[in-house]
């Protein structure tokens, strides 16, 4: 196989510029033309290199954390929306200072807080659970039973807590806009007396904007519906797999191929489970430039294997028009949205480099990992 990125140490995350603006102007678009807030949620990408282009495009940042607060407010240059499960009482005289809008996840957290928020000049909401949710695998539904996430309707009384003035639902998981309407029916039907009490209503991520096949006109119209029957509600959207969405790759060389039962297996300078540790979660079989992601008969196919000594790090099988060979270059497609926030060093493994080609079609590096990364985490 040629090599395409000579130039591109391996392994490496690489944004493409380009690609991430194409995002952006899409994303922008739905903004205005549904007169909503869209956000980038930093747990699905933070890319913070190219913040100041996000904030040219979108409404700013959405954090889950202090250190991605701390991080949109020094990166983007403005407070962001937060919401966790639990805030840290150690950590929230510092989390303020970086918030906007902070939602809380319990009743509990709301007697906590939600006062001193307040009077630090931020606009603060709950989380609902709608109890409603179309995602298939569990570790991804935050509606199911015993949920830890948000609070149900039959959990509320009929007047919001002293200080509230926003609710966040937060259900979807990489779905279309036909699911965000059903969804809404039925935040409506449980919650549309407390919509009356409140400014504003975050949607919060999951909204696949930015798929070839999402059908944006329908979540325009979507929105537009709701936000005429409640005028006077703020609407945000926090994706994050939408942002980085197909706007980048992982490049990785292989090491070694071994024969092992009549598989071919090609072991990687990367690995499944630290660098790409949702394709195991989710789980997702990943896409590889010019293989056939199913095994064709006749072809050479194989196997591949992460570095790591887990034996469950590889994912296969991968077909190719001809044999590969020790040192060609792997090309893994889409691998900028939940790969480098997930990632670890377990057993020592060096981090890939983050880089970007700008649109100028130069490539950037703008991080190398070492020693140093390996044991600041231990």
């Amino acid at each position: 196989m040629a090599v395409q990125y000579p130039s591109i140490n391996s392994p490496a995350y690489v944004l493409e510029e380009s690609l991430l603006v194409k995002n952006l102007t899409l994303l922008q678009r739905v903004q205005r033309e549904a007169n909503v807030e869209i956000i980038c949620a930093l747990k699905g990408f933070s890319f913070y290199h190219v913040f100041p282009l996000i904030r040219h495009y979108l409404a700013g940042a959405t954090a889950s954390s202090l250190n991605e607060a701390r991080l949109a407010f020094e990166e983007m240059g403005e407070k962001c929306h937060a919401y966790t499960p639990a805030y840290l009482p150690n950590e929230f005289t510092e989390f303020m200072q970086y918030a906007s809008h902070m939602t809380f996840n319990s009743l509990n957290q709301v007697g906590q807080f939600a006062l001193e928020a307040k009077s630090n000049g931020i606009s603060c909401g709950i989380r609902i659970n709608p109890e409603y949710a179309e995602v298939e695998t569990d570790m991804y539904n935050p509606c199911i039973a015993g949920s830890r996430l948000g609070i149900r309707r039959g959990d509320l009384s009929d007047t919001l807590p002293e200080g509230i003035e926003g609710l966040h639902s937060h259900t979807l998981c990489e779905n279309d806009s036909f699911v965000l309407s059903r969804t809404l029916d039925v935040i409506d039907a449980k919650f549309g007396d407390l919509l009356n009490q409140v400014k504003w209503l975050n949607l919060g991520g999951g909204h696949l904007i930015t798929r070839a096949d999402y059908d944006v006109d329908h979540l325009i119209a979507t929105l537009k519906k709701f936000k005429a029957k409640y005028p006077h509600l703020d609407i945000i959207l926090e994706p994050g797999s939408a942002v980085g969405w197909q706007t980048g790759f992982l490049k990785s060389t292989i090491l070694d191929i071994v024969h092992s039962a009549g598989i071919d297996v090609a072991i990687l300078d990367v690995s499944f489970a630290a660098h790409m540790p949702d394709t195991l979660e989710m789980p997702y079989k990943p896409r590889i430039r010019s293989a056939s992601i199913e095994p064709v008969v006749g072809k050479p196919t194989y196997r591949f294997g992460g570095m790591t000594c887990l034996a469950g790090d590889y994912y296969g099988d991968y077909s190719f028009e001809a044999p590969l060979q020790i040192g060609d270059e792997i090309i893994f497609e889409d691998m900028i949205h939940y790969t480098m926030v997930k990632t670890t060093t377990f057993n020592g493994v060096n981090l890939p480099d983050i880089g970007m080609i700008n649109r100028e079609g130069e490539y950037i590096r703008f991080k190398h990992f070492g020693y140093e990364s390996f044991k600041d985490r231990l």
